[in-house]
């Protein structure tokens, strides 16, 4: 009788370790992806009220004009506020900031404004004037916090032909007062 030699037959096990060393460097990498892409949204509001609802006579109104010229601060009922040309041929955001922190100081329950944009303005700009009026830094406790200005922001073209306003009286101009 002949005999039949079988072949041993295994299966082959199975090498996983290049696998396994692209997820130990993979899976951290794209962790640390997530945390930088994250996106910042900033919430608008569109000036204007619903119809057949109107202002309050007293009630202020604040307008910030940004143009290439300077930074105004207006109640849009009673004019000018607060006149900032350009400083150095840049925005002054800190006088901006004091400006806005004495009429909150005057208007604690105020909490909107009308940003006035106008065309020749850069994006960074405009990210930077709203960052200005929602809020500045403080310290409290120790430790630095952002206090609230005017959080809700409402956005509006200004007119081509803006050009800056005189406020009537140096010490008025300076002092932050006609609010």
């Amino acid at each position: 009788m002949r005999r039949r030699h079988r072949r041993a037959v295994s299966s082959p096990e199975l090498d996983i370790t290049a696998f396994l060393n692209l997820m130990i460097v993979l899976v951290p990498v794209l962790l640390l992806g997530m945390v930088f892409s994250q996106i910042r949204t900033i919430d608008l509001n569109f000036p204007g009220k619903p119809p057949g609802e109107a202002p309050a006579a007293d009630q202020l109104r604040l307008v910030v004009t940004l143009i290439p010229a300077g930074l105004e601060v207006s109640d849009s009922d009673r004019g000018a506020i607060r006149t900032l040309p350009l400083r150095e041929g840049e925005q002054d955001f800190t006088a901006l900031r004091d400006v806005l922190r004495q009429i909150k100081a005057r208007v604690p329950e105020k909490t909107d404004v009308v940003l006035e944009v106008g065309g020749d303005i850069d994006y960074q700009t405009l990210v930077t004037a709203m960052d200005t009026v929602r809020s500045y830094p403080t310290v409290v406790a120790a430790s630095q916090v952002e206090a609230e200005l005017f959080p809700d922001v409402s956005l509006a073209d200004a007119p081509d032909d803006r050009e800056l306003a005189e406020v009537a009286g140096a010490d008025r101009s300076n002092s932050g007062e006609g609010v």
